[in-house]
């Protein structure tokens, strides 16, 4: 199983290939930077799907049986403090089908929402508040906020894992 991911961020790597090489023991997985075709910082539902499958496809090539693009948006939601959760998205495309999976949500602190909603990315403003240079491509937002009990990589491990139950399960999703 020849796999790549449609981005170098080492966080997105290191949970593709967690999560694969438990159902592919035979299995490489490469890296390599696309265009996710969406803005910087995905906000809305639509947008941040679009850009994990833009990236999956825009990485495949018949070299490789699967490419996989992942994409973290904001997504507004009611009844919550700031009006949005943090989701990412996973897609896995295999020259004809794309599968989805989402990782758990959750929210960021108002003032990361307030400065993302004026134009900034949501890793600038969390670099800024924690003091931690590219948090998103170490630990994550998610483990500075979740005092640890988890990391970015376990929660993109989560959408990794979601898109592929349906591949899992072929004869009863295809």
């Amino acid at each position: 199983m020849k796999v790549i991911v449609g981005s170098k961020n080492p966080v997105k790597l290191k949970a593709t290939r967690n999560v694969l090489k438990k159902i592919y023991p035979q299995m490489g997985v490469q890296a390599k930077h696309v265009d996710s075709g969406v803005p910087d910082q995905p906000i809305g539902l639509e947008v941040t799907i679009q850009g994990a499958i833009n990236r999956a496809k825009n990485a495949y090539s018949e070299e490789f049986d699967l490419s996989v693009g992942i994409e973290s948006g904001l997504l507004e939601v009611p009844h919550s403090i700031t009006g949005y959760l943090d989701l990412q998205w996973c897609a896995i495309y295999d020259g004809e089908k794309t599968t989805l999976g989402v990782s758990a949500g959750f929210e960021y602190p108002p003032l990361v929402i307030e400065k993302v909603l004026e134009g900034m990315e949501v890793g600038d403003v969390m670099d800024q508040v924690t003091g931690i240079d590219r948090l998103g491509q170490k630990t994550g937002a998610v483990s500075h906020l979740s005092r640890g009990l988890l990391d970015r990589t376990g929660n993109t491990e989560q959408c990794v894992l979601m898109a592929m139950i349906p591949r899992m399960n072929e004869r009863v999703y295809f």
